[in-house]
């Protein structure tokens, strides 16, 4: 029984990993974020959007990049896993 769960369920397992943390890779993308910083900035300085706006959106990238650097913390550390 062991050895027929060795060969069926631990390959999708470790597909399922895989899967799961290119997921949150692509989910939590630090570079897009920060990319996404320099355009609201950009935007602000050129005029095209207000002061309000650019906080409101500065305050939520910067949280969102917070959260982005913590999963990728997780990811390079392992501490992320499929639960089985």
């Amino acid at each position: 029984m062991f050895v027929l769960d060795d060969l069926l369920f631990r390959p999708f397992v470790g597909i399922v990993d895989a899967l799961h943390t290119m997921a949150l890779d692509e989910l939590y993308d630090v570079d897009a974020i920060e990319d996404d910083l320099k355009e609201n900035q950009l935007l602000y300085e050129l005029g095209e959007r207000s002061e309000e706006e650019y906080r409101r959106r500065k305050e939520e990238l910067e949280t969102e990049l917070e959260i982005a650097r913590e999963v990728h913390e997780e990811l390079t550390s392992g501490r992320v896993q499929v639960k089985r």
